[in-house]
Formats: structure tokens, C-alpha cells, sequence
């Protein structure tokens, strides 16, 4: 795994807007970052991204079916009483779902470690699977990466599979998110095209123009029932809303299905460890209440059960507690994980996002930071798979 540097394009702005990538600057910042690529060996892929994912993927499927039948964890997840009924059911029926991002370290080395599963709501899907994909294009016919590059990206393929597996007689999808936060907007119209070219016919609603009828269905601003939908919003929020005792007898059917609400949340984490501690997957990790939390001795990461983006995540190194970014998040409960910051390449630290597309590793993606916590405001950098073991960058444009 290495970091190389290369001269952007000079018309990446004007390629990136035409595709709908308008967020690659954010609070004029960049976000999208194309002045490197992180190489990888076709074997680090394979054998340890790739297999990671999949090893973990079953794991995590096993502890579903075993947190489901036990009202004890589901209240240690702080799933509310009063869901708990639906997360169950939803796994009982073996709700489908579409995708989740596994968040590793990685140094090219060793065995990758799960720093945390985005399972319920992970964005940078359209940034991994399409203008990565549309950049190394780009950069293999101009001579910035070598002839006979690749990547591991089968994402926009899978996903439109995917969409046509759950929905295998096409009809009417509803598809929602914040109608304002353009990210999550570009992010739901872009599977909103895929779901389209998959037989389905994709109806955008705003979360807050979805209401309930007479009969308790959920309807959108037209008064169109909603029978599915897929929803970039988190179920550790819709529990709690005030519409919340009414998902159970809604009859939608959701993408994410309430079953990911056990995967969605850190405490996945201690309760991975308790089952399999060593697992060369795994970071050591317990809940911030439990005693054996002092193992880790005073060099952890704290996190909340739920937050976003490196909100409110504690890294403490050797007593000393970094910089946090407070966003109100940890009223549910915290965990404590084994301090394992991602590698260092110069003033930077890549954390790899490995996506599940149904039961299947489908592709990466890399987000960097000058500090050790991935944030909102981290960069995305593409990546590649190079063969060869010493690669001299070509560095062309401007």
C-alpha cells in the first residue's frame, strides 16, 4: 500500500459537476482529493480487504440472529423498548438489504482491523462507485497511472443487481432523504438511477413531507402509499420520533431493514470482541461501563453508540485526550476501543471503507485526514490496484 502523488486534472471541477458531483468542495474545502492515489497489490485486495469484509460480514450476520432473541442486548444497543418488536420481526422475515460500509485500518501489512460498520445509513457510495471509477478512466488513457491498472470497485454493477434481487418484479419505490443537505440528496438520486435501470420506478420524497394516513400506512406529499422506500436516515432516529410507533404496523417495507439498527451501532464493537477476542479482524473493545475496560490501559478511543462523521470520538494516547469534535452525541452510552490509529503517509492518515453490496465485498474506497479521526471534512482520495512492485508516477495536466 503506498501514497502517490499526482497533478489533477486540469477540468476535474467541470467533469465532476456534469456527473453530478457537486459537493466536492465543501465550506471551500476540498473534498474530493485527486493530487494522489493510494496503490494497492491485487493480494492486499483480495486476500485481506476483500476477505475481511467477508469474515466480518458472516460475524456480524451471526450476532443479528443471536442480539434479536434477547431483549437484554437490544436495550444494551439502546434500542428502545418499543422497537425492539420491529428489529426483530424484520430479521425473522429476512428484510433484504442493500449495502453497508465496512471502516478499517489498514497498512498494507497486517490483517485489516474494524475501526466501526456504517451499516444503516454510510454515504461516499456515488464518490466509490462511479467518479473513481470515471477518474482512473481518465487517468490510464492520459498516462497518469500505468496500462493495466484497476481497481476494486464492481459497485455501480452490484448495486443495480442488488436493487433488482430485492425488487425482482420492478414496481414503485419510494426513495427519501433531507431535500436540502445536497450530499444525501445527490447521494439518493444517484440510486435512485441504478434502481431505475434495475426495472424499478423510484418516487424522491422528503423526510418531512412523509405523513401517515387513516389506516396508518405511510404516505408521501401526494398522498401515494408508501409500500418501500429506501431512507438516508438513521433507525437510531426514526425510533425515536413521534411517528415511531407506527413503523410496526405500517406495513413498508424499508431499505435499510430495522435489523441493521444492531449493526448501525458501535456497541456492535464490545459485543464482537466478547465473542471472538483475538480475532485478527478486531480491535480489542468493551463498553465504556465494563470493568475490563481498564485493559486497555490509558491509550483508547472513546465513541458514543451513535454519531456521525468522528463526532464526539475521544482519542486518548497515553492519558492525553485529542481535540473533539462535541456534537451533542453519547446520551445512549459510549464504548472503548483498542487506540489504533490509521497509518501515517507524510501529514496524512487514509482509513479504508470496504462496501458490502448485499452478502458480497464489492468495493473501496479511501478517506484521508491530517488528524487521526475521520471526519466530516475528510478527503476522499482514489485508489488503485498496480502490479508492479516499484511504479514511478507519470504526472501530467495542471
Amino acid at each position: 500500500m503506498r501514497r502517490i502523488a499526482l497533478t489533477p486534472r486540469r477540468d476535474w471541477k467541470a467533469k465532476a459537476e456534469a456527473v453530478g458531483f457537486t459537493w466536492h468542495h465543501a465550506d471551500g474545502r476540498r473534498y474530493w482529493d485527486e493530487r494522489a492515489y493510494y496503490a494497492f497489490t491485487l493480494s492486499q485486495v483480495e486476500d485481506h480487504i476483500e476477505a475481511a469484509s467477508a469474515e466480518l460480514h458472516r460475524l456480524c450476520l451471526e450476532l443479528v440472529a443471536e442480539v434479536v432473541e434477547s431483549p437484554g442486548l437490544m436495550t444494551r444497543l439502546a434500542i428502545p423498548p418499543a422497537a425492539q418488536e420491529v428489529v426483530a420481526a424484520s430479521w425473522k422475515a429476512r428484510a433484504p438489504s442493500l449495502y453497508g460500509r465496512f471502516d478499517f485500518f489498514y497498512d498494507g501489512a497486517g490483517p485489516p482491523k474494524l475501526y466501526e460498520y456504517n451499516a444503516d445509513t454510510p454515504t461516499s457510495i456515488y464518490e466509490a462507485a462511479v467518479f473513481q471509477w470515471l477518474w482512473l478512466e481518465d487517468r490510464i488513457a492520459d498516462g497518469g497511472v500505468p496500462k493495466g491498472a484497476d481497481q476494486f470497485n464492481s459497485l455501480y454493477d452490484r448495486l443495480r443487481e442488488r436493487f433488482a434481487e430485492i425488487f425482482p418484479k420492478g414496481g414503485f419505490v419510494h426513495f427519501a432523504s433531507d431535500a436540502n443537505f445536497v450530499e444525501d440528496r445527490q447521494t439518493v438520486r444517484f440510486l435512485e438511477d441504478v434502481a431505475g435501470q434495475a426495472g424499478i420506478e423510484p418516487k424522491f420524497v422528503a423526510l418531512d413531507q412523509i405523513g401517515l394516513d387513516a389506516d396508518g400506512r405511510f404516505v408521501d406529499a401526494e398522498n401515494f402509499l408508501i409500500g418501500a422506500i429506501f431512507k438516508l436516515y438513521p433507525w437510531e432516529e426514526m425510533f425515536r420520533d413521534t411517528y415511531a410507533g407506527k413503523i410496526g404496523a405500517s406495513r413498508t417495507q424499508f431499505i435499510e431493514p430495522a435489523w441493521k439498527a444492531v449493526l448501525s451501532n458501535k456497541g456492535l464493537l464490545p459485543l464482537l470482541w466478547e465473542r471472538h477476542a483475538g480475532h485478527p479482524n478486531l480491535l480489542e473493545t468493551y463498553f465504556d461501563d465494563d470493568p475490563r475496560a481498564d485493559n486497555l490501559g490509558r491509550s483508547f478511543v472513546r465513541k458514543p453508540l451513535f454519531s456521525r462523521e468522528g463526532a464526539n470520538v475521544e482519542l486518548y494516547d497515553k492519558g492525553r485526550r485529542g481535540k473533539v469534535l462535541d456534537q451533542g452525541y453519547g446520551a445512549e452510552g459510549w464504548i472503548r476501543q483498542a487506540l489504533q490509529p490509521p497509518p501515517r503517509f507524510g501529514a496524512n492518515y487514509p482509513v479504508v471503507g470496504a462496501w458490502m453490496i448485499g452478502d458480497e465485498p464489492a468495493g473501496m474506497g479511501i478517506r484521508e485526514d491530517r488528524g487521526r479521526v475521520t471526519r466530516d471534512r475528510s478527503r476522499f482520495v482514489p485508489h488503485v490496484i498496480l502490479e508492479t512492485a516499484e511504479v514511478i508516477p507519470i504526472r501530467r495536466g495542471s
